[in-house]
């Protein structure tokens, strides 16, 4: 019986393992798997490396789980065929039993070797990363005209494959590891294969067993190497899910981590009457020394435009992430009219909030349309809703220039065309426009890639965007620049360095204060009149 389940297992294997259960089942849970990546309400897992080697290992997961518990169950009648042909082997000789334990030596050897296996894929994962994005920069038709230009193309293809050495060499040397592990198991058990045929056959020479318990014996023990064999195979493809099993149960485990954090349950405001208060707020990325913001203590007044200036690495994108609720702070906190913003449901607040994020995304296999839509996802399909963000943004010229007009698609990878930087900088803010009801505006950057004349005008449509959603619901337009020339209009000037809010006011106050703002909005005009023709 365990013999003909076993043999049709194997003949239908191909048909309900692979396609019915592995296929169709690994969908499933693949979706599954990024629909909970995609709803984590923090991105500290997109932006550490030891998460992203857990991640990079989880790619190719969920297939690979539902494989190993499909040969799980391969691998449950195998045992049993296993067991009947040990039993009639000791039906023949007592001693024959010891096969039993001698078969065990391969399957522990080989789990072994998976863990060293298992331990060797996540170690290596960063440099697996590493070279692949590599890869996809040689290949890349943006950075291939750079590579091209300044002929690194060489120096390139060494860095990915020192990373892709890096990575092979310590999988190779796992590898190697474990299969000599393998074989040492399969020593073991075939050592003491020899060794049993051999008491078999002093028993037929004593006259203890017959010819026929010695072909019996002979035919039962190359019918159970072959069983341990394929049971090997099955437990190796079920202990090979291991590789991924960790990683995924990590991530369940952090999924969990995370929801268990979640306390916040209450709505945000309809209308700011008070603002945003950042109450003595820190902030340190994991495994940093230092912090990146410290001791900010400013309110952000209801209906107001607030510029936040700085240089470089002064913490301004660092505290639009914190107004998004992708980190929380590490000391202080924020409130928005008096509730502490970690008290308010992070989807709600999140329905209040719009941003023009300064390394905003491109969505090569959307059409433009929806590439806009995208920023109110209830309205994606609001053709009305699309055309005003898309007048918000000053965009209609990228429209009016696409030969399938926003039914575009945006990569010719994809049978459309390319956007310039700056037209994929207008897609995002045209994409930032879409909700209407705001609570907080956030442009970080958002005329970077601009030339002057756009970011003028973009500049004027934002500023007067901003006192229509103040007048509506007291909604604070955040504008992050540093282009000072940009912002003198705000009403309030945030001025950081060094992750300290170091001046505010407005631009005539801080101008006349001849404090930092007013030097370095001197040394952005004088630049700028030496530009000049």
């Amino acid at each position: 019986m365990a013999s003909t389940t076993v043999l049709l297992l194997n003949r239908l294997h191909g048909l309900i393992g692979l396609f019915l259960i592995v296929e169709r089942v690994g969908m499933v849970l693949e979706q599954r798997l990024l629909e909970d990546i995609a709803a984590l309400e923090r991105i500290e897992h997109l932006e550490r490396s030891d998460y992203l080697d857990r991640l990079t290992v989880l790619r190719y997961a969920p297939k690979r789980i539902v494989g190993g518990m499909w040969n799980a169950v391969r691998a449950c009648f195998t045992m049993l065929q296993l067991a009947l042909t040990l039993l009639l082997l000791g039906s023949v000789s007592p001693w024959l039993l010891v096969l039993l334990v001698l078969a065990a030596a391969p399957l522990w050897c080989d789990r072994a070797g998976r863990k060293i296996e298992s331990h060797a894929e996540i170690s290596t994962a960063e440099a697996f990363r590493l070279q692949r994005h590599l890869f996809d920069v040689a290949t890349d038709a943006a950075a291939g005209k750079e590579i091209r230009t300044s002929q690194a193309g060489h120096r390139v293809a060494q860095l990915q494959a020192a990373a892709f050495h890096e990575a092979t060499v310590g999988r190779y040397s796992a590898r190697v590891r474990a299969a000599w592990l393998r074989a040492a198991g399969w020593t073991v058990f075939v050592a003491g294969f020899i060794a049993c045929l051999g008491i078999v056959a002093r028993q037929a020479a004593a006259g203890t067993a017959t010819p026929g318990d010695v072909v019996l014996v002979v035919t039962l023990t190359i019918n159970l190497q072959q069983t341990v064999q394929t049971a090997v195979s099955q437990l190796a493809t079920t202990m090979n899910a291991g590789l991924f099993l960790d990683p995924y149960l990590w991530l369940r485990a952090y999924l969990q981590q995370e929801r268990s954090a979640r306390r916040g349950d209450l709505p945000p405001p309809e209308r700011l009457t008070t603002g945003i208060r950042l109450d003595r707020v820190g902030f340190s990325y994991p495994g940093a020394a230092e912090p990146v913001l410290a001791d900010v203590d400013v309110l952000l007044p209801a209906g107001s435009v607030v510029a936040l200036v700085g240089e470089f690495g002064s913490g301004k994108s660092t505290l639009v992430k914190l107004l998004s609720r992708f980190y929380e702070p590490s000391l202080g906190r924020i409130t928005i009219d008096g509730t502490d913003l970690r008290d308010i449901q992070t989807e709600q607040w999140r329905r209040r909030t719009s941003a023009a994020y300064q390394d905003f995304g491109r969505y090569p296999q959307m059409t433009f349309a929806e590439a806009v839509g995208l920023g109110d996802i209830r309205r994606l399909d609001d053709v009305d809703a699309v055309g005003r963000a898309i007048d918000a943004a000053d965009a209609q010229g990228i429209v009016r220039r696409l030969p399938a007009g926003a039914a575009t698609r945006l990569s010719p990878l994809y049978g459309g065309v390319d956007l310039s930087e700056g037209q994929w900088q207008k897609t995002a803010l045209a994409r930032a426009s879409m909700r209407t009801d705001p609570l907080l505006f956030m442009l970080d950057e958002p005329t970077a890639s601009l030339d002057a004349p756009s970011e003028h005008a973009i500049f004027q449509r934002y500023m007067q965007r901003a006192r229509q959603l103040a007048a509506r619901n007291g909604a604070i337009t955040l504008v992050v620049s540093h282009r000072l020339s940009t912002v003198a209009g705000a009403d309030l000037v945030l001025v950081l360095h060094r992750g300290r809010l170091v001046e505010q006011g407005t631009h005539d106050q801080l101008m006349a204060a001849g404090g930092r703002y007013s030097e370095l909005f001197g040394l952005q005009a004088r630049a700028y009149r030496l530009r000049r023709p």
